[in-house]
């Protein structure tokens, strides 16, 4: 096992990470920018270095400093979190050559599945269901009209180096489609510097339905059930659940047997997430992230698997602490992402916290770094935490959310907390009648 882990990360899941290591006995080392110098995780870890100002470029992405900070402290390991360079597989390809251990997949998984057509290519080979589409990068907008009409409209234009929503844009005719097309490649090549394109069949009713993964590296692989993430704005998440309420058992163990079968065909190692769209009893393939998930903690309610612990052991050569055939699902679990926004019109509100008190009582959980007096910087994503509420099933998880939601009090900001407040309430959301759709809808008719 290791001796000490550095923590590339911040907030709540540097903290999170902090409390895993410290339960296995593991010394821990928090890097922070200077505007991160009073932060929880920065006063609870062992050891602490400054790794630059606050701008994430000069600090949180910093590796020579992150490399510095691990030389200096003597860390063995390092837990990148999500975010950041989590998925960064030059990051990992260097620690390793320096004899510190990414705890986390090979540099290889990281850069085939980061790679959207590559991911896709793969998935189809190892028997992960796709959405019909373009088997690679499409060249020009005659090859998209060709492909469009072999598959039929609508048809969505994808980055394929994207993410969280840019470089998308959906052609609902031929007419649509040079212009989309021209557009997601030009968004994708100022967002991330590659304007690759492909195309894929538009779904206009799916849930986005995610499969969680463990591996060892050595061919052994299980599921750990599937968590739906439907609720979206911007193709960000704000709500999750698992399991999913639109999911049966028989569906919940085909999909996930799938899964678990591919990633021992990839040898995969650590945690990792299948995400599909799911429509009409299908699933199709879009991403893999290649790392721990903001929404781990409703598969650890309904699980009772410590996910970072159980990344934590595989990475020291361990492996998994449980087989297949011992992973049970007990009850329902819901997560909201907290944000330090306006509910309405979800502009950061950066500041100070003049009170904050979380909710408690049995199935209640809170994953935050913020308190009473903490100053929420204006340099980095706006989650301050994550309330996650479990119950026996879909019923008593939802009125104890509700409960729990009306117990937790944030003062000096504006926080998204009435949003789920009125989300709780709505009769779609209980029913579980929801699609990627419906919050964007939801919100639009309530401007």
């Amino acid at each position: 096992m290791f001796q000490k882990i550095l923590i590339a990360n911040r907030g709540e899941i540097a903290l999170r990470v902090l409390r895993a290591a410290k339960e296995l006995g593991i010394a821990t080392v928090a890097v922070h920018s200077t505007a991160d110098a009073e932060a929880m995780h920065v006063r609870l870890a062992d050891e602490s270095v400054c790794i630059g100002p606050p701008p994430s470029r000069q600090s949180y992405l910093n590796i020579p400093d992150i490399l510095a900070a691990c030389e200096i402290t003597g860390a063995d390991a390092v837990h990148p979190g999500y975010g950041f360079l989590s998925e960064n597989a030059k990051f990992a390809e260097i620690l390793e050559a320096h004899k510190i251990t990414f705890i986390g997949p090979t540099a290889e998984h990281i850069r085939v599945m980061g790679d959207k057509i590559e991911a896709k290519v793969t998935a189809r080979r190892l028997g992960i269901p796709c959405v019909p589409g373009s088997d690679g990068a499409i060249s020009d907008e005659h090859e998209a009209k060709r492909i469009a009409a072999d598959i039929g409209y609508p048809v969505i234009i994808k980055a394929a180096a994207g993410g969280g929503g840019r470089g998308m844009k959906v052609a609902r005719s031929e007419a649509d489609l040079t212009e989309a097309f021209l557009t997601a490649k030009s968004e994708s090549g100022a967002a991330f510097g590659d304007d690759s394109v492909y195309i894929e069949k538009y779904l206009e009713k799916p849930r986005h339905i995610e499969v969680q993964v463990l591996g060892d590296g050595e061919g052994r692989a299980i599921h750990l059930g599937e968590r739906d993430c439907s609720l979206q704005r911007r193709h960000q998440k704000v709500w999750e659940e698992a399991n999913s309420p639109a999911l049966n058992a028989d569906e919940r163990e085909k999909i996930g047997a799938i899964v678990a079968k591919a990633m021992q065909g990839l040898a995969y190692r650590g945690a990792g997430t299948i995400e599909f769209l799911y429509e009409n009893g299908e699933f199709y393939f879009i991403e893999m992230n290649t790392r721990l998930q903001v929404e781990h903690p409703v598969t650890e309610a309904i699980t009772g698997i410590d996910l970072v612990n159980e990344q934590i052991r595989i990475a020291s050569g361990a492996g998994l602490s449980v087989k297949q055939e011992d992973v049970t699902f007990y009850g329902h679990a819901i997560e909201c992402r907290i944000n330090a926004e306006n509910p309405r019109t979800f502009v950061p509100s950066p500041g100070t916290i003049t009170h904050f008190h979380t909710p408690g009582g049995l199935g209640v959980r809170v994953d935050s770094g913020a308190f009473s007096g903490y100053r929420i910087p204006p340099y980095y994503d706006s989650l301050i935490g994550k309330l996650i509420v479990h119950g026996r099933n879909r019923v008593e998880c939802l009125m104890r959310l509700r409960r729990a939601l009306d117990e937790f009090v944030v003062d000096g900001i504006q926080t998204t907390l009435p949003l789920f407040r009125e989300l709780v309430k709505e009769p779609d959301i209980a029913n579980g009648a929801y699609d990627i759709h419906w919050l964007e809808k939801h919100l639009a008719a309530k401007a």
